[in-house]
């Protein structure tokens, strides 16, 4: 039995110790976002960016932070100011990994960070790319469940906008969910699929 131990905590040590700095750094921020220390996690991010810069990942998950820390904002300059940030790390992201469409649905859900805080001012000029975007990465990979669910939730919000239904797209997120369980990433720290997101989203549905 104390052979066993020792070859478990032998085991652990060496794994850890044969961890990059690249991995250890992503699962740091990581760790820091799912505290809720944001701001921790995107210095790291950035720090990793300037490290890894063939690297899409770091500069993606930057751009993400700061889209997703944007909504709600009612300051137009601090808004401006995440968004304008998350646009360079995007830009970033696109360089090293064109035609991604994990980086293609994030620039749609920055412009949908404009539209939501301002329909009037953003909605005419970003509705339109934000479908072409929707349509480019679904052609790109029909079957990947975050864009399947992002282009379902941006067709809702359109629908409830001009009082219609969002019925038409409840399949469509039961379709996302699906495929994000039988899913297999191969790539370390890509994107996952959000189920608990996914879930609320379908509860927003008119069945």
């Amino acid at each position: 039995m104390k052979k066993l131990f020792f070859f478990i905590v032998l085991s652990i040590t060496l794994n850890i110790a044969a961890q990059t700095p690249y991995q250890k750094g992503m699962q740091k921020a990581f760790f820091l976002w799912e505290q809720g220390k944001m701001t921790e996690a995107s210095q790291i991010f950035e720090r990793i960016s300037k490290v890894e810069t063939k690297n899409w990942l770091p500069s993606y998950y930057v751009a993400q932070i700061e889209i997703i820390g944007s909504f709600g904002l009612k300051d137009e300059v601090k808004l401006t100011a995440k968004l304008t940030k998350a646009q360079e790390f995007l830009d970033l992201a696109k360089s090293n990994s064109e035609n991604n469409p994990e980086i293609i649905i994030a620039q749609a859900l920055l412009n949908t960070a404009y539209i939501a805080f301002d329909g009037q001012k953003y909605g005419m000029s970003l509705s339109g790319k934000n479908s072409q975007l929707y349509n480019k990465a679904l052609a790109i990979a029909p079957n990947n469940p975050r864009v399947i669910l992002g282009y379902a939730e941006w067709n809702m919000g359109a629908a409830k906008f001009f009082g219609k239904s969002t019925k038409p797209y409840c399949n469509e997120i039961k379709k996302a969910i699906k495929l994000g369980r039988q899913e297999k990433l191969e790539e370390e720290f890509y994107p996952k699929f959000m189920f608990s997101r996914a879930e609320d989203v379908l509860k927003g549905c008119e069945e």
